[in-house]
């Protein structure tokens, strides 16, 4: 047998992090902001491979467990590969994107269909995660691993972003947002009133402005250094809005339109000037 692969995109954050009742439970609830970037797990059959036939990585080994005890199959004896474009630990779900990829790998290499049910319980047994396997923006309880709305896949933005230096422990941070959340359920629930509206009615400027206001919202706890500069300039340079990874380091502008050369110049000299390296993607879905 030839090797099979799996792929999965991360994130450049969310363009909503807040508090969301549902079921009359309260929750986190995120609008992930999936990007063209993207995770890579190879599985190569060997005969000769010595050993578990385990990815090294702790997280991808545990799916590969959950994926067989719920199958019932076992793993031929074999390879594992990995490559990522996701930066770690900044909020682009390179985690559960290489859990996905290696989930993807797993349903080709035994041919069987994907199953999202089942994807959603494999990340429940293992962290709190983004809705990188869906191929449509939802609203998604990250804690409970529940979609709570559907958004579609028409609405994308092209976007400039930076990641500022440093690192993020989500689990250290959480009772700092859960209480940052009770604090401020209002204004939350105004922005993502706002926002399933905008993607009700296919208005991606909605969504920017709506994401704008979660990232402003995200200030208050734990903020990005280049806030203040970033949103005091979005004019400027004609941006839809502004958007965070609300527990990492990214930041950047939504576009509903395409860059000119010219405008992409302007912004890499920007973000060059604050001390960053800006990096432009398409993020979301519909067309690039």
């Amino acid at each position: 047998m030839t090797t099979v692969s799996g792929v999965c995109n991360g994130t450049l954050g969310e363009l909503f992090q807040g508090p969301v009742r549902h079921r009359g439970q309260p929750g986190i609830g995120l609008v992930s902001f999936p990007v063209d970037r993207y995770a890579f797990a190879h599985f190569s059959p060997d005969g000769s491979a010595a050993g578990d036939p385990l990815p090294d990585q702790a997280k991808s080994a545990a799916a590969v467990r959950l994926f067989c005890e719920h199958y019932g199959v076992v793993l031929p004896p074999g390879r594992w590969s990995r490559h990522t474009e996701l930066d770690v630990g900044v909020g682009m779900a390179s985690s559960t994107a290489d859990i996905v990829a290696t989930l993807r790998c797993l349903f080709a290499l035994f041919g069987l269909p994907w199953d999202t049910g089942v994807v959603r319980a494999v990340l429940h047994g293992i962290e709190r995660a983004d809705s990188v396997f869906l191929d449509e923006f939802a609203l998604y309880l990250s804690d409970r691993h529940e979609v709570v709305a559907p958004l579609g896949d028409g609405i994308g933005f092209h976007t400039c972003y930076v990641v500022e230096p440093g690192a993020v422990d989500t689990t250290a941070v959480t009772p700092l947002l859960l209480e940052h959340y009770r604090r401020r359920v209002e204004p939350y629930r105004r922005c993502l009133d706002g926002m399933l509206a905008a993607f009700r009615r296919d208005d991606p400027v909605g969504v920017a402005r709506a994401a704008s206001t979660s990232a402003a919202l995200s200030q208050e706890v734990l903020p990005k250094a280049s806030y203040d500069a970033v949103m005091g300039h979005r004019r400027e340079f004609g941006a839809d809005g502004v958007f965070v990874a609300h527990t990492g380091r990214v930041i950047g502008y939504l576009f509903a339109r395409r860059l000119g050369r010219r405008r992409m110049d302007e912004l890499s000299a920007f973000f060059h000037g604050l001390g960053h390296q800006c990096s432009f993607a398409w993020g979301g879905h519909g067309r690039a």
